[in-house]
Formats: structure tokens, sequence, C-alpha cells
């Protein structure tokens, strides 16, 4: 070869090298990603919620009357305090700000915890268990894959000797549990869902519920105990300068009696009714639907409730409060059996995923028997000869016509391997030797594997076991092991 020849493929390989060391850059992509920080659950939240602080403040998009709420509040409070507070602690008794602290703060601390937490939002089901879910719905209603599904999906349970109803929700994807409804605003199912409220900000369930009755309670101890002490204030100062001079001089304290007069109604209206839900165990929900109403019948009750007012306002107020079911500050956790999608990128899921594991069980069946096959051929094509000396086995038929006489119902290779049939092709694959001493015998682990099991350009080594054994007993062998072959080869 010349030096000029030489230099060439030379110069090829420093350039592929070079080419190969400058495409590594884009391999450093997945690092950077893997250093990317993950998201949390909130971040994808399918509901309509807002998140504040990271995820651990969860409320409604519709919180304009929430602030609303916030701000009467505060005003109302913050005027008391600057402008009642100061005459009737020197005229009555310093205990009357100390009393209207402590309720404007559990005010405030269960509006707060009633807003900004969860109130049993239920997950959504995940594509694999909705597809599951259908699936159980085509079977129990009897109708066939893309056939018509009747529109009401319930399932009927018993509590407590009363059957209760459980709906199928669209959006969700999930049986709704007892005393469960979907909210339209918030767009969640929610567990024990009593109503949503605008003023608080959030959905009313089962995990805020106490904390909801607690609020509305103490508010409207605050705000009788606010309007009361406004109007005391008015008649002292009224004795002392009239009515009218009063007024005057304390403006703030028409300004409370005002709001106070026109809100106690409602609020007081209001802790009554939940306080009846309370001692029956009912929700509002429940209650307006009428769901336990005698008006549906005599058989018609309640199974939730305890039959005694005071298990009942236990239960409901001083029960243990159940977790947060949504998880909504933890990462999002990759499903593994979707990252490992096909070669052309692309994921598959529910039945794709079913029929990919077929094929490829297919595929491990036709390789399996191509092996068999291909290790029952060269022992078919032997020729074993009985001399007179041997003698056959009692209770055995001896062969004497050759092995390859024996059809076999052969499954066909792939077309990119040698035609495994003819004794050509057979000896290529695999070299025979001729031994006078005694028959040898291909284990399938020596036959040659077909295209994609073993990587290209590796030499096969095939090892050669010598079985040293009587004539009859080699006989007796070589029979059951083509038999054997010959019932797997055909499965």
């Amino acid at each position: 070869m010349t030096p000029g020849g030489g230099s060439g493929p030379m110069k090829d390989c420093e350039y592929s090298q070079i080419s190969t060391h400058s495409s590594s850059s884009p391999m450093e992509s997945p690092h950077k990603k893997k250093k990317s920080v993950p998201k949390r659950k909130w971040e994808v939240f399918p509901g309509r919620n807002k998140f504040f602080c990271n995820g651990r403040i969860m409320m409604a998009r519709q919180t304009g009357v929430f602030y609303l709420t916030l701000v009467l509040i505060l005003v109302t409070s913050g005027l008391f305090f600057a402008f009642d507070c100061p005459y009737l602690s020197e005229k009555i008794t310093p205990a009357i700000p100390a009393i209207g602290g402590i309720l404007f703060f559990f005010v405030m601390g269960t509006l707060l915890r009633t807003s900004f937490s969860d109130p049993g939002v239920l997950p959504r089901a995940t594509p694999d268990e909705a597809a599951d879910l259908e699936r159980q719905i085509d079977i129990a209603n009897g109708c066939s894959s893309g056939g018509y599904r009747p529109p009401p999906r319930t399932k009927e349970v018993i509590i407590n000797g009363q059957t209760v109803k459980l709906k199928y929700c669209f959006t969700c994807k999930i049986f709704r549990p007892p005393r469960a409804s979907h909210c339209s605003l918030c767009d969640n199912c929610v567990e024990r869902f009593d109503h949503h409220c605008p003023w608080v900000g959030n959905c009313v369930g089962k995990r805020n519920y106490r904390f909801f009755y607690m609020f509305i309670l103490s508010l409207s101890f605050l705000t009788v105990f606010i309007f009361a002490f406004v109007i005391t204030h008015v008649i002292l100062r009224s004795q002392q300068t009239g009515f009218l001079n009063a007024l005057k001089d304390s403006p703030a304290s028409v300004l409370e009696a005002v709001v106070c007069f026109f809100s106690v109604w409602s609020i007081v209206g209001l802790s009554g009714f939940h306080t009846y839900l309370i001692s029956s165990n009912q929700t509002t929900n429940e209650d307006i639907k009428g769901s336990w109403s005698n008006k549906r019948g005599k058989e018609n009750y309640n199974p939730y409730s305890y039959g005694n007012i005071f298990t009942n306002c236990c239960a409901a107020l001083c029960g243990p409060l159940s977790p947060s079911l949504i998880d909504r500050r933890g990462f999002i956790q990759p499903d593994t059996p979707q990252l490992a999608g096909p070669s052309n990128g692309i994921t598959m899921y529910g039945a794709t995923q079913s029929q990919s594991n077929m094929c490829d069980q297919d595929q491990c069946i036709q390789s399996t028997k191509f092996v068999l096959q291909a290790a029952a051929t060269p022992l078919l094509q032997s020729e074993p000869s009985i001399t007179s000396e041997e003698l056959p086995l009692p209770g055995k038929t001896s062969i004497s016509g050759p092995c390859a006489s024996l059809t076999l119902g052969q499954p066909t290779p792939p077309s990119s391997m040698p035609n495994l049939t003819s004794d050509s092709g057979l000896t290529d694959i695999i070299p025979l030797k001729e031994e006078h001493e005694g028959h040898q015998f291909l284990t399938p682990e020596e036959a040659p594997s077909p295209p994609g099991m073993l990587p290209s350009g590796s030499p096969i080594a095939h090892s050669r076991t010598m079985h040293v054994l009587s004539l009859a007993s080699q006989d007796s062998l070589h029979e059951d092991s083509v038999r054997g072959l010959v019932k797997l080869s055909s499965v």
C-alpha cells in the first residue's frame, strides 16, 4: 500500500473520531434535564383551584367574595377595638376588649383554616384505572366493546340497612363514595360534600366542615358581642351629652352598628341551620335534595345518624381528621411502564401495551420452536445402525430406519437465516464430524440462535458433549430425545 493510499483512511478515521467527540455534547442534555427541579403535583392539578406558598394553601379560583369577608371582619373589629374598647374598658371593665380579642383571633383562625385547606378532594382515576373501570362497566351492562352504554351509571351499596346509590363521575372517572359530590365551580369530587361557600372561597367538605362550623358559630358570637357593646357605648354617651352628640362624637360606632345589624341575622341563622345539620348528621346537599326525607317513604331514613344528638355532634366536631388524598405537595413520579416505549418513540397505553406483550410472547415462542427444530434436525438426519451384536432393550422398539423419515411440523425459520433443511446449509452452520465410537448429540444450547438473540459479528462457540454409554443405552437415549424434541417443536 502506498503512503498516499494509507493516509486517506487514516484521515477519515481521525475525522470520524473528531465528529464523534463533537457530537457527544448533545448527550449532556439528559443530564441537564435530570438536574432540573421536578414538578410538584399542585402545579399540574386538574381541578380549578389556586395554590399559594408552594402548594400549602389551596383555594377556589373565585376568591373575590372571600376578600370581602376578610375586609368586613377586619374593618368592623378594628373600628371596635380602636374607638369603642377604650371607653368601655374605662367605664365598665377591661375584660371587654380581652374577650373581644379572643373571639376575633378565633374567628380569623377558623376562617383561614377553612379557606386554605383541602376540603377532601378525591383524586381522579389514572388512565389505566379509568380503562379498567370502563371494562368493568361494559361487563356489568352486558355491552360489547364499542356498543351503546346506558347513561346512568350507578352502583348500589347497603349502609345500615339503607340502600345508597353510588354515582359515576364522568369528569373524575370514578364511582363517588357515599355522600360525595362533584363541585362544578372547583371541578373536583369532594368527600362528604356539604356546599361550595363563596364567603370562605372554598368548598366545605369532610376535611374542613368542623372549622367552617366553628367559624360561623364564633362569628355569630363576635357579631352579637360587637353589636351589643356598640349600642352600650352609644347609650352611655347619649346619657352624658345627648343622643345626637353621642353619634357625632363616635361616628365609627354608627358604622359598626349598621354592619352588624344587617349581618347578624344571616350569620346567626346560618349557625342555627348548621347546628341542626350536625345534630342530625346531615349535609347541606342532602338536606336540600331531601335525600332522607320522610316524604320519600316511611322506610327512608338517614343511615349515617347515630340516633343521638350528642353522639352526632361529637362525630362531626371531635372525630379524627382524615388526611389529604391528593398529596398536592408531593413530587410527580415518572411512570416506569410508560417510559419504556417502543423503538419509534411512541408511548403505548392500555390495549396497545397488551398487544405488544402478545407480540413479544409470539416472537419468543417462534424463537423457541426454531431452536428446538435446529437441535432436532441433526438428530433426525443421523442414521444409527444396529449391528448383529447389539441387542434391543426389552419393551423398546428398535429403530431400523433412518430417523429422518419421521415427519415433523417444523416452523418456518426467519428469512434472514439460511435454509436449515438442506444438508449444505446445515453443514455450514453446525460442522459435524463422524465419530465411529459413538453418536454425538447437540443440546439446545449448542444450536445457533435466531437473529436478534446474539450480537452480530460474535463467534458462536459450539461445545460438544460426548456421551460414553453402552450401545443399548445410546439407542434408548437417542429415541427418547427425538420423541421429546418432536413433541416440543410441534407445540
